[in-house]
């Protein structure tokens, strides 16, 4: 059984950052793509940013460019999203997802990805 549990969650100030890391266990990790999402209160789900199962192709959504970064160590089998210069419209719960039907590449649509995690909460107070 695949599970996905992401940590690194909190409460940072304006301009703070967060490392969120999504551990994944339950099958090969090597072969999954894995994409990051956040919903925020009152908001539909949305795409944060995205990588390949090797780490050679990634993608961000618009907002986060050039302030997030997503990696991943496969021999630790887990992804990593590195947020910094954080805005309050950050603030949202974070998933990770996982696409093991296209590793190779990276997709910007939830309904692609297989597994989900419960979810991290991150608030950026202003």
């Amino acid at each position: 059984q695949v599970q996905l549990v992401e940590s690194g969650g909190g409460l940072v100030q304006v301009g703070g950052s967060l490392r969120l890391s999504c551990a994944v266990a339950g099958r090969t990790f090597g072969t999954y793509a894995v994409g990051w999402f956040r919903q925020a209160p009152g908001k539909e789900r949305e795409f944060v940013a995205a990588i390949n199962w090797n780490g050679g192709w990634t993608d961000y959504v618009d907002s986060v460019k050039g302030r997030f970064t997503i990696t991943r160590d496969n021999a630790k089998n887990t992804v990593f999203l590195q947020m910094n210069s954080l805005k309050p419209e950050d603030t949202a719960v974070y998933y990770c997802a996982a696409d093991w039907t296209s590793p190779w590449e990276t997709s910007e649509r939830a309904n692609e990805y297989d597994h989900w995690g419960q979810g991290t909460q991150v608030t950026v107070s202003s």
